[in-house]
């Protein structure tokens, strides 16, 4: 464990002190989950810096443990490889792109409701008896899961081929097929709608904009 904190980058120290920070913050002061994580734009609840403060929230412990975790683990080959400062921008990019997909659906969803892509804005009745209404609108999202979905995929992108141990069953895998294979299940159940209150489009977002990244940067596909 103390060769795991002590080969940490500094951003990704960093940004694990400060994920681990706004979830202490957010325990001490409850009113904060009013604030920080992201409403959907046309909301009351919307601020600006929600597009930001949303990355460095977390639901609960499980939450951010296993975001943290990985992290940890593929974050420090991820900004070895890219550099610090343009680590940082794939990160908080990545973070980006998984909340405009998110919205953008929402968006989509909300249009097909009320005509209108910011219904509340422009004085258009809204009926929160409608769950495509409610749903938009009484829910947020939060957590670190695009960024760190952004940061597995550049990791398979750039790595396809190592080997990497699963706790569960207790096998190896290449790279390539243990990402591949959790964006399937990320696309499956957004789909099927069948993962509860987990933002899946996020994840799948961020894993996107991780690849449009590579791209236009020139980085090499590794082998």
């Amino acid at each position: 464990m103390n060769n795991l904190f002590s080969n940490l980058t500094p951003v990704v120290k960093n940004l694990l002190i400060a994920n681990v920070l706004f979830f202490i913050g957010s325990s001490v002061f409850p009113h904060l989950e009013f604030y920080l994580p992201a409403f959907y734009p046309d909301s009351p609840n919307f601020y600006i810096w929600q597009i930001i403060t949303y990355m460095f929230m977390h639901a609960d412990l499980g939450h951010i443990f296993f975001n943290m975790f990985s992290l940890v683990i593929f974050g420090p080959i991820l900004e070895q490889t890219l550099n610090s400062k343009r680590f940082l921008n794939f990160y908080l990019i990545c973070g980006l792109g998984a909340l405009l997909l998110h919205f953008s659906v929402d968006a989509i969803t909300l249009y097909q409701a009320t005509g209108s892509l910011f219904p509340y804005r422009m004085g258009v009745p809204l009926d929160l008896n409608d769950p495509a209404v409610a749903g938009v609108y009484g829910s947020r999202i939060l957590g670190a899961s695009g960024s760190i979905f952004g940061i597995l995929a550049g990791f398979a992108y750039l790595f396809p081929n190592i080997r990497l141990m699963l706790l569960f069953p207790p096998i190896p895998i290449k790279a390539k097929y243990l990402v591949g294979g959790l964006i399937v299940i990320e696309v499956y159940l957004t789909l099927t709608k069948a993962g509860g209150n987990i933002a899946h489009l996020a994840h799948i977002g961020g894993a996107l904009f991780a690849f449009i990244l590579m791209k236009l940067w020139g980085i090499r596909k590794g082998y």
